[in-house]
């Protein structure tokens, strides 16, 4: 399953194959039965409204809560997003402590960890663009509890190779093992590492007690830094062919919908805006599947610019959905069908939200 087909008719068929019993059974597990459909949600192709419907039609949902909840983090995400705006970048809840550099972790960047689960995984990251949500918390703790590196550059590096690369999601997460964004930090040795992912490698410095990592010094293999400084390269592309009868319907990398306006007569634009680019950048591995998703869109068009030239260029009516990266966009804006679910507010801790998005999660 270690692959991410971009047929929307193949990933409709991946939809239909969750389990999610086993999945809650299992999800923590190198090889547990996970969906692989995160890619798919982050580039806007299916909505978690659309995979909670999908799996309450077979299953009750008390039977499969805990798969429910994991769905409904991606939407917590997304709300302190919406909620905490730049802020987002920040340390949100307190700063992260013993923090001794600000740049990235060489051994983790060069796959020299000297932990092999981690650095198997790694190397897995730059081939494939995925990684084992479990492995992102231990890649995380290491720099940043063990290598006492600050989270954000950290988070760049492994936002720029995941194509489920998500803003909300991968920032937060970060500060959640980091301690920021949760009570106290995350922490993981060797026993849990060989245990989630069937190893048995010994006598590392991650070889101890939850009590010695938390006043470890940082490991020699781990002390050299380097600044994480990579780009994306986009296409040259030419101005698009409009019907200037149509609107225009821009979809960008958080909104690869082929369901949406399908039966609308339009001009359907992929926007690759270098200045997003600049500010995120993706690897070329997730830069081709976003491209090629956009291949489930009949007619779409490819454009290398800003929002603001086409504005100026065009005069046809412009829609868009609405998402924290496009708030510069003009023209009407429309909500995703998840938008009910993103409930803004300070919520204390995810199971407050919870406790507010499951009952219309469920009974969408």
């Amino acid at each position: 399953m270690m692959n991410f087909p971009t047929d929307y008719t193949a990933i409709l068929k991946r939809l239909d194959a969750i389990n999610p019993i086993a999945y809650a059974n299992t999800r923590n597990y190198i090889n547990g039965d996970v969906t692989y459909l995160s890619p798919y949600i982050s580039r806007g192709v299916l909505s978690i409204t659309q995979i909670a419907q999908a799996v309450l039609q077979k299953n009750e949902p008390y039977k499969i809560e805990k798969f429910l909840q994991e769905l409904a983090w991606r939407l917590y995400w997304q709300s302190i997003w919406k909620t905490k705006g730049a802020a987002l970048f920040t340390d949100i809840k307190q700063p992260q402590n013993n923090v001794q550099h600000h740049q990235m972790v060489a051994a983790i960047t060069q796959t020299n960890t000297g932990i092999n689960a981690l650095d198997t995984y790694i190397n897995q990251l730059y081939k494939t663009g995925y990684m084992h949500n479990h492995v992102r918390m231990y890649v995380s703790s290491l720099a940043c509890n063990i290598a006492h590196a600050h989270w954000l550059q950290p988070a760049q590096w492994m936002y720029y190779h995941l194509l489920d690369g998500d803003i909300a999601s991968n920032t937060l997460s970060w500060q959640w093992v980091a301690g920021t964004f949760s009570s106290k930090k995350y922490y993981c040795n060797q026993e849990n590492i060989n245990r989630y992912t069937n190893t048995n490698q010994t006598q590392t410095y991650l070889d101890t007690s939850y009590d010695a990592l938390q006043t470890m010094q940082t490991p020699i293999i781990l002390q050299e830094k380097n600044n994480f400084n990579s780009t994306t390269i986009l296409p040259e592309t030419l101005w698009p062919n409009i019907e200037n009868d149509y609107p225009i319907l821009i979809y960008n990398s958080y909104n690869i919908d082929p369901l949406w306006h399908s039966n609308t007569p339009a001009n359907r634009i992929l926007l690759l805006e270098p200045s997003h680019f600049l500010q995120y950048p993706v690897s070329n591995t997730v830069l081709q599947f976003i491209l090629d998703l956009t291949k489930n869109i009949e007619g779409i068009q490819i454009f290398t610019g800003e929002f603001s030239a086409l504005q100026s260029k065009y005069n046809n009516t412009i829609i868009y959905k609405s998402h924290p990266t496009c708030t510069h966009y003009k023209g009407l804006a429309e909500n995703s069908i998840d938008e009910p679910l993103i409930i803004p507010g300070n919520f204390s801790s995810f199971f407050n939200f919870w406790k507010k998005c499951k009952p219309i999660l469920i009974n969408q």
